[in-house]
């Protein structure tokens, strides 16, 4: 008897699966070792920056208020204390009408308040010292970089679960962080399911296709920021899966099989969900492509059921483990950002279920449109190359028009966001009715 599923909305299956607890783990790594890594907890500002109010030019450190009633007409001379390079801590403080020679970056000497660039001043000696002339009035500040103007001492300066990018990375040296708390990468484990599956290496044979599903998903989790392993093809044999596993769940955090999750005679996964006991958040969703999307809890591990197609099942992981996975990284935004784009062509096909198209982002008249790239259907492989944003088209009986406003999900971005698109289309809608009313 094939068993009966319900679909379920996309938000509720998301808020279901992120309802869902999984310890973040934490570890301390040499800075050297942490490009691309993500924070486990916030960076604070263990000093000032700047650290002392410098000089923003090479010129020559003044008292604004000396130059009050200086002009062309006017010009003031200032007598030259001593030159200040970069890393030199100055030792004499500036009286009325004295100057210090200064560099980019070195620290003011006390007294002044302001620097005038190099190039607005006449330089000249007298009985063997340096004196300086000025013929323009300077406004206090000019030129200088104030102490703690960028971040004071104790503020947080990067949220714990930001990506560690090369200008975090100078964030934490300039701050003295050599040992680096980040989240441990979780651990993906990757079944390929079917009989008909071929090795990348393997010639073709009739009836058969090569197994495309696990270095997708093995780039997919890479691009989060997890470690994927592969356990490689299962056939369809209920005792040889159900062994398999049992046996990687032990050695990871997320386990995702491709394919079997149908209902069909050779589709196992669902009876394998029932032996291992585990709870089923939701095993159908009201989308396309990858509707008998199916996720298991199990002893605090997940168990993903996505699609064999391959479109589906880029999509069910986008979707679906994308966000627990930045969930457990710590990201404050676990959800893929979106746009509001224009659609750049007529899209005439109708589904009652929530579509995502393959597509492409390109500005057109100072606007971010969208166009589908390939065919669109599940099964397909060739668009996914072409591919950086998924067009979202509601659920409905009616076409979509080229030119329609519509969101698009953005695959590369690094920011994502705080609230699934869906949550924030609700949003917009009960904004717009209070204004209304």
């Amino acid at each position: 008897m094939l068993e009966m599923r319900y679909p379920i909305q996309i938000d509720e299956a998301v808020n279901r699966l992120m309802a869902h607890c999984l310890d973040s783990k934490v570890e301390l790594i040499p800075i050297n070792s942490c490009d691309n890594r993500y924070l486990a907890e916030d960076i604070i500002a263990t000093h000032d920056v700047p650290l002392f109010t410098r000089s923003g030019y090479d010129g020559y450190a003044i008292r604004a208020e000396d130059t009050q009633h200086c002009s062309s007409n006017t010009p003031l001379q200032f007598k030259v204390l001593e030159e200040l390079a970069a890393g030199i801590v100055p030792q004499q403080e500036l009286g009325p009408y004295e100057t210090s020679r200064i560099m980019t970056g070195a620290k003011t000497p006390n007294g002044a308040n302001s620097v005038i660039m190099l190039e607005l001043v006449k330089e000249f000696n007298r009985d063997g010292e340096k004196y300086i002339v000025i013929k323009r009035r300077v406004q206090k500040g000019e030129n200088l970089s104030h102490q703690a103007e960028e971040t004071r001492r104790g503020e947080t300066i990067i949220k714990r679960g930001t990506r560690i990018n090369p200008g975090v990375k100078a964030v934490l040296a300039t701050f003295g962080y050599s040992q680096i708390p980040v989240t441990v990468r979780p651990t993906i484990g990757i079944f390929a399911t079917g009989s008909e599956l071929l090795d990348v290496n393997d010639s073709l044979q009739d009836g058969k296709i090569r197994n495309s599903n696990s270095y997708m998903i093995d780039a997919q989790a890479k691009r989060i920021g997890a470690d994927p392993i592969y356990f490689g093809k299962l056939p369809d044999e209920i005792e040889t899966c159900y062994e398999a596993i049992s046996f990687a769940l032990n050695k990871v955090d997320i386990l995702i099989t491709t394919g079997g999750v149908s209902v069909g005679d050779y589709d196992l996964m669902p009876e394998i969900y029932k032996r291992l006991q585990g709870k089923v958040l939701f095993n159908k969703v009201a989308m396309r492509p990858g509707s008998v999307t199916t996720v298991t809890a199990l002893k605090g591990k997940l168990l993903f059921g996505l699609s064999g197609n391959p479109s589906a099942s880029y999509v069910g992981f986008e979707l679906f483990v994308r966000p627990i996975l930045r969930k457990l990284l710590l990201s404050e935004n676990p959800y893929l950002k979106y746009e509001k784009v224009k659609l750049a062509c007529d899209i005439p096909k109708a589904n009652p279920f929530t579509r995502f198209v393959r597509g492409k982002l390109f500005f057109e008249n100072g606007m971010i449109s969208a166009r589908p790239v390939g065919m669109d259907k599940s099964n397909v492989v060739l668009s996914l190359a072409k591919t950086d944003t998924l067009i979202v088209l509601p659920g409905s009986t009616r076409s979509f028009q080229k030119g329609e406003k519509v969101i698009a999900l953005l695959l590369e971005d690094e920011e994502g966001s705080q609230m699934l698109w869906q949550d924030s289309d609700r949003n917009e809608q009960v904004s717009s009715m209070s204004t209304i009313l």
